[in-house]
């Protein structure tokens, strides 16, 4: 009978677990009581653990058939009592937690519970830590009160046995993932390889770019193979990219990268695409004071000289031909590849002016337009075609000399004239004003003057010839030095009024001689005593 009941107590021996005071271990609750909770941990005897061991929330959560971890307190098996903790388990693991994170730089989990002077409160598994205010990033933090309520993963800087003074950083999480980060970064940059990154920073010369804890520079000039006039036009702030290195230095760890070297250079097949007279349509991307750009295509744009635009000699600003936008029509008039230009034509998918002229005037033909240039000789008057025709000084009046043209005309002045001469062919074009009238020398001066007609003269200019004078406010004429009464430089100027004969009518050569003396000879032959005694005589 002693064997029988030796072989039950070993037998009940092996089914239960071997206990001792101050293991933690996992148990399963039986039941609910209003002083403590009973759990089964495996062993001969339940376990109590105290009700205030618990806070409300915990019971009110609290499950039959839950696990739960406990510490084992103390073990009474004369009374048959196993008394449990709750809370010193949490404690124990948290110690062990923290000390493990403590000893090899392990990563624990936290919620920021409050703010206080300094910094922070953070709840760790029930333990109480403090996270200084320059610990929580790699940059300064602003605003503070929205940390609280943050979970988060720290590193312990300082720790004690009693735990009342545990002191865990964020920043040293943070530091350690970006220097992993850089690391794994930096294993797989090598020239010539497709990287992403995102946009960190955009300026005036470039962008540059995070890569992963290291920023790469992506010059203005590597952005685009055509115009480019701030980085912005392609890139802001956040953009996910994928650019190409160009350059890496090890030793500075300086990276240059590159967007347009992703494709090809299109100037390295250009004239497979474009050849000389070609007629192509671009965009107008840029206007300058002597032409403008045009984009042909990404990376290709060609310049329409200011006097490309249009066939007059003296075209206007690029300004009032397009706008930055246009869709525009053009020529390709020369390709200089290693130079990587191409002009451009406009004007020639216009119908040439002076074939325009040829085919729309005549000689004789009245015609209209606004004087454009003012020279010494005459006045060029722009046409509608876009070329100039010459109104030379001397076609102005029939009878009046003038010294020059701005005598009578100013710029933008509209002129009516008559077609003179025509010559397309040498881009010539004569115009007449005084045409628009009949030649009064054929007709009407040869009528109103005769030779020893005495008339009344306004001095136009002294010379050494004589005084040029306007006869009777309608035709010039010349009092000859030899034929004026006392010296002209001294007695007469401009605007002076003077009596003469016209001694000289030559209405092919359009002049008149006139003689102040003849006209003063005749006056005192008129009014000598003498002449009166041969009247009188002969009466």
């Amino acid at each position: 009978m002693e064997v029988q009941n030796s072989d039950l107590e070993q037998l009940y021996a092996g089914t239960f677990r071997s206990i001792e005071s101050g293991m933690i271990m996992t148990g399963k609750v039986i039941s609910k009581k209003s002083d403590a909770i009973v759990v089964d941990i495996g062993y001969k005897s339940e376990g109590f653990i105290p009700i205030d061991d618990f806070t409300q929330e915990e019971l009110d959560e609290l499950k039959e058939g839950s696990d739960i971890e406990v510490l084992v307190s103390s073990i009474r098996d004369s009374e048959g009592t196993i008394t449990l903790s709750k809370s010193r388990a949490k404690i124990l693991k948290t110690q062990k937690m923290l000390q493990q994170s403590f000893d090899e730089g392990a990563i624990i989990e936290g919620k920021i519970v409050e703010r206080t002077k300094g910094g922070f409160f953070v709840d760790v598994a029930g333990v109480k830590a403090f996270l200084p205010g320059s610990h929580y990033d790699v940059r300064p933090l602003r605003a503070a009160d929205d940390v609280v309520g943050q979970q988060c993963r720290f590193k312990v800087l300082k720790l004690n046995n009693k735990l009342n003074n545990v002191i865990v950083s964020r920043r040293a999480v943070i530091e350690e993932e970006k220097k992993k980060k850089k690391t794994q970064t930096l294993s797989n940059i090598k020239e010539g390889v497709v990287v992403k990154g995102a946009v960190k920073n955009v300026t005036d010369y470039g962008v540059f770019i995070d890569l992963g804890e290291i920023d790469g520079l992506l010059h203005i000039s590597d952005i685009s193979w055509g115009r480019i006039n701030h980085p912005t036009d392609y890139f802001n702030v956040g953009d996910e990219v994928e650019v190409l290195v160009l350059k890496y230095d090890q030793d500075s760890e300086k990276v240059t990268l590159g967007y347009k070297q992703k494709k090809s250079d299109p100037w390295l097949d250009i004239e497979t695409r474009y050849t000389e007279g070609k007629l192509v349509t671009g965009k107008v991307v840029g206007i300058t004071d002597y032409g403008a750009f045009i984009e042909l295509e990404e990376g290709v744009e060609g310049l329409v000289h200011v006097s490309e635009l249009d066939w007059s000699a003296r075209p206007g600003h690029p300004s009032k031909y397009l706008e930055i936008g246009d869709s525009v029509d053009v020529a390709v008039l020369k390709i200089e590849n290693n130079q990587r230009r191409i002009s451009l034509g406009i004007k020639q998918l216009k119908p040439k002016p002076w074939e325009l002229v040829a085919e729309r005037y005549a000689v004789g033909q009245k015609v209209s337009g606004k004087v454009r240039t003012i020279t010494d000789f005459g006045v060029f008057v722009g046409m509608p075609e876009g070329i100039d025709a010459l109104i030379h000084i001397s076609d102005i009046f029939w009878t009046k000399h003038i010294k020059h043209p701005s005598e009578v005309f100013k710029l933008r002045q509209k002129v009516e004239a008559v077609v003179l001469s025509l010559e397309p062919e040498k881009k010539r074009m004569l115009l007449g004003v005084k045409q628009l009238k009949p030649d009064p020398w054929t007709t009407e001066i040869p009528q109103r003057f005769k030779i020893g007609s005495d008339v009344s003269c306004k001095v136009l200019r002294v010379s050494e010839y004589g005084l040029f004078v306007e006869i009777e406010d309608s035709v010039e004429g010349l009092v000859y030095a030899s034929e004026i009464i006392k010296n002209a430089e001294e007695d007469y100027v401009e605007g002076s009024i003077v009596q003469a004969r016209i001694i000289k009518l030559d209405f092919e050569q359009r002049k008149i001689g006139l003689s102040m003396v003849a006209t003063s000879d005749s006056r005192r032959r008129d009014e000598s005593p003498d002449k009166a005694n041969e009247e009188t005589t002969d009466e």
